[in-house]
């Protein structure tokens, strides 16, 4: 069997060029509901009579606070549970236009080299809905969807023809539902790792590999960083 050398060639491709990357942990600012409030956020949790509270309902329905656990998830402003990882318009994730356009920002790098960099603000709003969920895993109670949201400011590489592509790549919702027999709260707190890239559609002529984000400095993250399964170089692609 005879085997030929396989030809490299130089190709020409149109395609979307990533001019700068990185990921951020947001923290979303807590989302506190008390007493009066709760009844707008849980309106099938009302008891019938005027002045008592939700938690008022899940003590007439035989549940102290043990008696049931907290469930928090991503969905859309109908309350209907999304997939972050499997919806990409999970969420509202687009730049906020500055009159001026993106201010340029001088910034010096590790190496003492300095560069002109600009800053890019980012709303990010989405909903989630709080479930009440007794011993026996019955959901007892759902909210209506929760509304939230975040903006955040980003010193990239945003040439002035790029634009802001960026999607969530982990999402964490917690809730807790405090009773006691003056007082009911349910706070909600979101944690989101943000994916932000500036492109812009250029023809290239290139050589590529796998590329990464530029890490942030943070001094904790959730936010996954492998991007792609590991190859087999054993078999493929062959020598």
């Amino acid at each position: 069997m005879t085997h030929h050398k396989e030809r490299k060639e130089k190709v020409c491709i149109k395609t979307r060029k990533v001019y700068d990357w990185v990921t951020r942990q947001v923290d979303v600012p807590l989302r506190s509901f008390s007493n009066g409030d709760l009844e707008n956020i849980f309106p099938e949790c009302k008891c019938p009579r005027q002045g008592q509270t939700v938690c008022d309902f899940f003590a007439s329905n035989g549940l102290s606070a043990g008696d049931f656990s907290i469930r928090c998830f991503l969905t859309d402003d109908e309350g209907n549970r999304i997939d972050q990882t499997v919806d990409n318009n999970a969420l509202i994730c687009q730049e906020i236009l500055q009159p001026d356009g993106r201010q340029p920002v001088h910034v010096t790098l590790p190496s003492g080299d300095t560069v002109t960099l600009q800053k890019v603000k980012v709303l990010v709003k989405g909903h989630v809905v709080v479930q009440v969920v007794n011993a026996n895993g019955y959901v007892v109670c759902e909210s209506n969807p929760i509304p939230f949201a975040t903006a955040q400011t980003f010193i990239l590489c945003a040439p002035e023809g790029t634009t802001l592509d960026c999607h969530i790549s982990f999402f964490e919702c917690d809730a807790s539902l405090i009773c006691t027999d003056n007082f009911s709260q349910l706070d909600v707190s979101i944690t989101l790792c943000l994916e932000v890239q500036m492109e812009a559609e250029v023809k290239l002529e290139v050589e590529a590999r796998y590329c990464q984000p530029r890490e942030e400095i943070l001094e904790a993250t959730l936010c996954p960083t492998d991007k792609f399964p590991p190859q087999c170089p054993e078999v493929f692609p062959a020598h």
